[in-house]
Parts: C-alpha cells; structure tokens; sequence
C-alpha cells in the first residue's frame, strides 16, 4: 500500500451527497484526529478534495427534514499516490483511484 485515500456520501440525498474527499493519507495511518482542520493540505500530507458543501474537509452530517440517512465512509488502500490536486471532486478522485485499488473497507450509520 503507497497510500490511503476516504470518500465519506449519503446515498439517500436527493443526490448522492459527499461529505468528504481526502487522499495521499500516509499508508501506516491509524486514524484521523477529531477536528481535522478544512485545508487543501494535512500535516501528514494527505490532501483533501472538494465536498458537496463547496468546501474543503469534511462537512458533517444535516439531513433534510423526514427520514433517516445512511452515512457511507469508504476507506481505500492503493497502490500508488495519486497525483490529483488538493480541492478534486469526488469524481476525480474515483476515476484516478480505477485500477489502482488494493483492498477496501466501509463504516455505514444512520442519522435521522
């Protein structure tokens, strides 16, 4: 594994919604703290794209009134560092990622 990348969506939006995008994670990761800040950039070097907000990070979960949505966060070990900028869209990064993944792994909950 060169590095890790996350997609974080909510299928149940009225369009698949991304709530976060970041990539180039350092593959010995071991998570990520509370509060990462909302830069193009991490210390550790990881990059972070564009999400459904139009910001930068991670955008916490804000369901439309009625029903509960299912949160998606998928992680991906690759093979490669991707050469995509910081500020990507989640389509982007997919595409990129093609042929490049190793194993993956997702976390889904709920919030109403």
């Amino acid at each position: 594994t060169q590095s890790l990348a996350l997609i974080c969506y909510d299928p149940d939006a009225p369009h698949s919604w991304t709530h976060w995008v970041i990539f180039n994670l350092p593959p010995n990761s071991q998570g990520l703290a509370e509060n990462v800040p909302q830069t193009k950039r991490l210390m550790n070097g990881a990059l972070q794209g564009l999400n459904d907000f139009h910001g930068m990070g991670y955008g916490g979960p804000c369901p439309p009134g009625g029903g509960t949505h299912r949160y998606y966060f998928i992680l991906y070990a690759l093979d490669v560092q991707l050469s995509l900028k910081a500020g990507c869209t989640r389509t982007l990064l997919e595409h990129a990622m093609q042929g490049h993944i190793l194993r993956q792994c997702q976390l889904m909950g709920h919030f109403k």
